[in-house]
């Protein structure tokens, strides 16, 4: 389904199955980092020889890997594998803003994040599972947004979105058309001490015009990130959803909106606006809307398939009867709003859990 969210196991998790080819994605290479790739490498060349390894291009690329690049004439990936935060998520997932994602399997280097289902610890059952076609995965839905200019005509902007607008020519491949985000885009006012204006449109019909310090369009996913700090509601990843939420509304009226995944929303810098607003996407800096400019926000096509941390659970650890969720089961998503967000947890039940000795 377009936009959708859905779990898959066995062969559908990868589109090629097993996987031929590997994309490493890390964060900084610091001694951590280092040892890591050194030890998946190693692992992955030992255990299932023949597979490409690939990492970005940049100066720090590891040693036995070969250097990959993105854009429509880009080496297929059939797995990502990503070492760090959840940004460093984000980033891969950026990497392909063409066309569909490889199934991304992410390990944690030590912080926790929404999107880091695995410890480094486990990436010799993490890719056990992926190899042995068991793995299970959540498609985590992402947003196409298109900038128009004044006359409503598309506008391209270059590959760092700094400083390089221009006019769309059909002749210009490497303009980027549309923005995929997996988080959220914001406008803000930025630097500008005046508030932005900017009128609102769901499915071309005017729902409302904005004056605030600026309006984020998130996914279900970047439900608990920017949004959330906004005052925006959360919402569980497998739904196909698109959060609307005003960033410190002048009117204390203007409440958060979610609409179904395919609904269009376009946000419209209104002529009174005495501030541009800048433009913000899953954390990245890009680009600045002035009055009369928009961007129409939508579903994309292309979500972000994420290896969830149910692949590498033992079947014969389950007890029946058991309190949780068995293997197989999108669960990772109820375990980090309890640990990560603590959930609706009181000043009381903190207090129990630090005198019982339970961290």
């Amino acid at each position: 389904m377009f936009g959708s969210c859905s779990v898959m196991t066995g062969r559908e998790a990868l589109s090629s199955y097993p996987p031929r080819s590997i994309l490493i994605v890390n964060k900084l290479r610091t001694d951590p980092v280092i040892g890591a790739i050194d030890e998946l490498l190693n692992h992955v060349v030992k255990t299932y020889p023949g597979v490409k390894v690939f990492s970005e291009d940049r100066p720090d690329i590891p040693f036995g890997t070969q250097v990959w690049r993105p854009g429509p004439h880009a080496e297929k990936i059939d797995l990502v594998v990503t070492l760090g935060g959840d940004g460093t998520i984000l980033h891969a997932a950026s990497l392909f803003s063409l066309g569909a994602v490889p199934p991304v399997l992410s390990f944690s280097m030590g912080t926790l994040g929404f999107l880091l289902p695995f410890h480094i610890d486990d990436f010799v059952k993490g890719l056990e599972a992926v190899f042995q076609g068991k793995a299970t995965i959540l498609d985590r839905m992402r947003l196409s947004c298109t900038f128009y200019d004044k006359d409503h005509k598309k506008i391209g902007f270059g590959d760092d979105g700094l400083d390089k607008t221009v006019q769309v020519c059909t002749h210009d491949a490497d303009l980027i058309l549309e923005w995929q985000v997996m988080n959220e885009i914001a406008l803000h006012r930025g630097s500008s001490p005046h508030l932005n204006t900017i009128d609102i449109y769901v499915d071309g019909q005017h729902l409302t015009e904005a004056v605030s310090d600026g309006v984020i369009v998130s996914t279900p996913t970047g439900s608990t990130a920017y949004s959330l700090s906004a005052g925006g509601p959360i919402v569980h990843p497998s739904l196909s959803a698109v959060v609307l939420v005003p960033i410190c509304p002048r009117s204390l009226s203007f409440r958060p909106l979610v609409f179904p995944s395919s609904s269009s929303v376009t946000l419209r810098i209104g002529d009174r606006s005495r501030a541009a607003a800048g433009v913000s996407m899953d954390g990245r800096v890009s680009h600045v809307l002035n009055p009369g400019e928009s961007v129409t926000v939508q579903a994309s096509p292309y979500p972000v398939p994420c290896i969830n941390r149910s692949s590498i659970s033992d079947y014969g650890d389950e007890q029946p009867g058991e309190e949780g969720v068995g293997p197989g089961k999108e669960d990772d998503w109820v375990r980090d709003i309890n640990n990560l967000l603590q959930y609706n947890a009181t000043f009381r039940s903190k207090a129990l859990l630090r005198y019982s000795g339970k961290t």
